[in-house]
């Protein structure tokens, strides 16, 4: 059992070298730069102020490394896409993810977050058929669900098929309604 009440963040880190050191498995969040994994984080662990949040998409630009329970590690990577200043945070993501996947050694499973009242971005579609084609264990999880009706969420389980994606890859979840996170609780504690 897992008490994700006992959330920590540990430390922000460049690179996969600077990690923490230990032998808990990572679950790696990755997603838009706008997607909620801050709150997506601050939900699952039922702290307000764990994870920075903030209205500027683009804000998170290292590994921020949460320890839960000392059981495993969050990982929070930067998101990919829109970020303002001219910083190209598309290279950041490729190029800090290129070291990653090709180093680490305790992932767990990675969490692609998705925006549910979006259409998925090419970006999107290349990290998911990345991870299909290295064999990482994954999920997706659309955040925002309550934004939503049932025709949407239909339409966006209609829309996923057609990307060879099945509704047993997805997970539901809305900072509003805590009880959409229990399956994602159940799922990293197997």
């Amino acid at each position: 059992m897992i008490n994700f009440n006992n959330t920590k963040f540990i430390k922000s880190a460049p690179s996969l070298s600077d990690a923490p050191q230990g032998q808990f498995p990572e679950v790696l969040l990755v997603g838009k730069s706008n997607v909620g994994k801050s709150s997506l984080i601050n939900a699952l662990c039922n702290k307000k102020a764990l994870a920075f949040t903030s209205s500027k998409p683009g804000h998170t630009r290292l590994l921020n490394y949460y320890n839960v329970d000392d059981k495993l590690y969050l990982v929070d990577a930067p998101g990919y896409g829109y970020a303002k200043g001219g910083f190209d945070l598309d290279k950041l993501f490729g190029e800090m993810m290129e070291d990653y996947f090709s180093k680490v050694t305790r992932l767990k499973i990675v969490l692609v977050l998705l925006d549910s009242r979006r259409e998925l971005s090419e970006d999107d579609l290349e990290i998911i058929d990345y991870l299909k084609a290295h064999n990482f264990n994954h999920a997706l999880v659309f955040t925002k669900v309550d934004k939503i009706n049932q025709s949407e969420k239909h339409k966006l389980l209609v829309e996923l098929k057609k990307h060879n994606v099945s509704e047993s890859e997805c997970l539901f979840t809305s900072t509003l309604k805590p009880r959409t996170f229990d399956d994602l609780r159940d799922l990293l504690m197997k």
